[in-house]
């Protein structure tokens, strides 16, 4: 009923730069949070962004300045901008949703992700 798709990833040189973009689709009625998450190789899944719906955006990792995290409520799209890329940025990065479909109650839907490799 909901499909979350990731797009924009790549093989980039470091110091570049990458804007993905996650695109809901499906019998939406309501988005509430989105996120950002990666999987570097050999790592668990880690918490990169999450914005509200209102565009509120708090970020985790600690060089927080490279990312921007935002959305386009009347597009259901929501985007991951990262300069200055590092080899270390090298993952998946998956897209998280909070929808809601219909009455039902808002529920988690996932990303199939998108590879996102940095070069040194």
């Amino acid at each position: 009923q909901v499909q979350l798709v990731e797009s924009g990833g790549g093989l980039v040189p470091a110091g570049g730069s990458l804007r993905l973009s996650c695109a809901a689709s499906g019998s939406i009625s309501g988005i509430d949070d989105m996120a950002w998450y990666r999987r570097a190789p050999s790592k668990q899944r880690e918490l990169v962004a999450v914005i509200s719906n209102s565009g509120a955006a708090t970020y985790v990792d600690s060089d927080k300045d490279r990312f921007t995290i935002s959305r386009d409520n009347a597009k259901n799209t929501m985007y991951l901008q990262i300069n200055s890329l590092k080899p270390e940025d090298t993952a998946v990065y998956y897209c998280y949703a909070r929808v809601k479909v219909g009455r039902l109650p808002f529920d988690a839907y996932w990303g199939q992700g998108t590879q996102v490799t940095v070069s040194s």
